[in-house]
Protein backbone atom coordinates (compact mmCIF):
# COMPACT_ATOMS: atom_id res chain seq x y z
CA UNK A 1 0.00 0.00 0.00
CA UNK A 2 1.42 3.25 -0.39
CA UNK A 3 2.35 5.24 1.29
CA UNK A 4 2.21 9.71 0.98
CA UNK A 5 5.13 11.11 2.75
CA UNK A 6 4.69 15.07 2.64
CA UNK A 7 7.40 16.94 1.02
CA UNK A 8 6.08 20.72 1.44
CA UNK A 9 6.70 20.46 -2.53
CA UNK A 10 4.19 20.07 -5.35
CA UNK A 11 4.06 16.18 -6.55
CA UNK A 12 5.86 15.53 -9.50
CA UNK A 13 3.09 15.03 -12.75
CA UNK A 14 3.03 12.09 -14.47
CA UNK A 15 5.86 11.81 -17.68
CA UNK A 16 3.64 13.10 -21.16
CA UNK A 17 2.73 9.71 -23.12
CA UNK A 18 4.03 10.29 -26.32
CA UNK A 19 1.49 9.03 -28.91
CA UNK A 20 2.30 6.83 -31.27
CA UNK A 21 2.85 7.90 -34.54
CA UNK A 22 3.48 6.93 -38.34
CA UNK A 23 6.71 6.16 -38.89
CA UNK A 24 8.62 8.13 -41.40
CA UNK A 25 8.91 6.96 -45.10
CA UNK A 26 12.24 5.95 -45.82
CA UNK A 27 13.99 8.86 -47.36
CA UNK A 28 15.92 8.74 -50.47
CA UNK A 29 19.62 7.89 -51.02
CA UNK A 30 20.13 5.93 -48.41
CA UNK A 31 23.85 4.87 -47.23
CA UNK A 32 25.04 2.83 -44.55
CA UNK A 33 26.81 4.41 -41.38
CA UNK A 34 27.93 3.92 -37.73
CA UNK A 35 25.66 5.14 -35.92
CA UNK A 36 28.52 7.60 -34.36
CA UNK A 37 28.30 9.26 -37.24
CA UNK A 38 24.71 10.76 -36.46
CA UNK A 39 24.49 10.55 -32.89
CA UNK A 40 26.30 10.69 -29.26
CA UNK A 41 25.80 8.05 -27.04
CA UNK A 42 26.53 7.28 -23.07
CA UNK A 43 26.08 4.17 -21.06
CA UNK A 44 26.28 2.70 -17.37
CA UNK A 45 24.83 0.54 -15.15
CA UNK A 46 22.84 -0.26 -11.98
CA UNK A 47 23.38 -3.44 -10.86
CA UNK A 48 22.60 -6.29 -13.24
CA UNK A 49 21.00 -3.51 -15.80
CA UNK A 50 22.86 -0.96 -18.59
CA UNK A 51 20.86 1.93 -19.03
CA UNK A 52 22.26 3.37 -22.84
CA UNK A 53 21.20 6.86 -23.58
CA UNK A 54 21.35 7.85 -27.90
CA UNK A 55 20.59 11.88 -29.21
CA UNK A 56 20.69 12.23 -32.45
CA UNK A 57 23.16 15.28 -33.63
CA UNK A 58 20.03 16.96 -35.07
CA UNK A 59 16.53 17.08 -33.74
CA UNK A 60 15.44 16.46 -36.67
CA UNK A 61 17.09 13.25 -37.41
CA UNK A 62 15.36 11.50 -34.70
CA UNK A 63 12.51 10.27 -36.07
CA UNK A 64 14.07 8.14 -38.36
CA UNK A 65 16.84 7.10 -36.23
CA UNK A 66 13.84 6.14 -33.87
CA UNK A 67 13.13 3.78 -36.90
CA UNK A 68 16.79 2.24 -37.14
CA UNK A 69 17.10 1.68 -33.45
CA UNK A 70 14.39 -0.42 -32.17
CA UNK A 71 14.36 -2.66 -29.26
CA UNK A 72 14.77 -5.96 -31.21
CA UNK A 73 17.67 -4.16 -33.32
CA UNK A 74 19.55 -3.00 -30.26
CA UNK A 75 18.92 -6.49 -28.58
CA UNK A 76 20.81 -8.25 -31.60
CA UNK A 77 23.11 -5.90 -32.10
CA UNK A 78 24.22 -6.23 -28.18
CA UNK A 79 23.11 -10.10 -27.83
CA UNK A 80 26.82 -11.39 -26.93
CA UNK A 81 26.78 -9.16 -23.79
CA UNK A 82 22.64 -8.80 -22.96
CA UNK A 83 21.11 -11.72 -21.80
CA UNK A 84 17.48 -10.41 -20.53
CA UNK A 85 15.33 -7.67 -22.29
CA UNK A 86 16.16 -4.43 -24.29
CA UNK A 87 13.22 -1.62 -23.34
CA UNK A 88 13.25 1.76 -25.54
CA UNK A 89 12.35 4.96 -23.85
CA UNK A 90 12.14 8.32 -25.21
CA UNK A 91 13.93 10.92 -23.59
CA UNK A 92 11.62 14.09 -24.09
CA UNK A 93 13.39 17.40 -24.50
CA UNK A 94 16.59 16.38 -25.70
CA UNK A 95 16.03 14.64 -29.02
CA UNK A 96 17.05 11.51 -27.68
CA UNK A 97 16.12 7.73 -26.12
CA UNK A 98 17.44 5.58 -23.49
CA UNK A 99 17.59 1.61 -23.93
CA UNK A 100 17.28 -0.55 -20.37
CA UNK A 101 19.25 -3.63 -20.86
CA UNK A 102 18.51 -6.41 -18.03
CA UNK A 103 20.81 -8.79 -17.33
CA UNK A 104 23.55 -7.14 -19.30
CA UNK A 105 26.38 -6.85 -17.18
CA UNK A 106 27.02 -10.66 -16.30
CA UNK A 107 26.06 -9.85 -12.27
CA UNK A 108 27.71 -6.31 -12.12
CA UNK A 109 30.13 -4.40 -10.35
CA UNK A 110 31.85 -6.90 -8.22
CA UNK A 111 30.27 -9.89 -8.93
CA UNK A 112 30.70 -9.36 -12.45
CA UNK A 113 34.24 -11.19 -14.16
CA UNK A 114 33.82 -9.12 -17.74
CA UNK A 115 36.44 -6.52 -18.29
CA UNK A 116 33.88 -3.83 -18.35
CA UNK A 117 31.60 -4.61 -15.37
CA UNK A 118 29.86 -1.52 -15.05
CA UNK A 119 28.49 -1.33 -18.41
CA UNK A 120 30.80 2.01 -19.29
CA UNK A 121 31.65 0.84 -23.15
CA UNK A 122 28.36 -0.55 -23.98
CA UNK A 123 27.22 3.12 -26.02
CA UNK A 124 30.62 2.44 -27.86
CA UNK A 125 29.60 -0.87 -28.72
CA UNK A 126 25.88 0.34 -29.40
CA UNK A 127 27.50 3.24 -31.80
CA UNK A 128 29.55 1.20 -34.35
CA UNK A 129 25.88 -0.23 -35.37
CA UNK A 130 25.22 0.20 -39.00
CA UNK A 131 22.38 2.51 -39.54
CA UNK A 132 21.28 3.25 -43.00
CA UNK A 133 20.68 7.22 -43.33
CA UNK A 134 20.64 10.06 -45.80
CA UNK A 135 23.30 10.39 -47.88
CA UNK A 136 23.02 14.38 -47.29
CA UNK A 137 23.32 13.65 -43.71
CA UNK A 138 26.80 12.41 -43.74
CA UNK A 139 28.11 14.65 -46.72
CA UNK A 140 29.86 17.98 -45.77
CA UNK A 141 27.77 20.98 -46.72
Amino acid sequence: MPVAVPTGQASVPAPLQRPETKPPDAPANLVEVPLVRVAWARSGDKGNQSNIGVIARRPEWLPWLRVQLTEQRVKDWLARLVAGQVTRFDVPGIHGMNFLCTEALDGGGMASLRNDPLGKGMAQILLTMPVQVPRDWVTPR
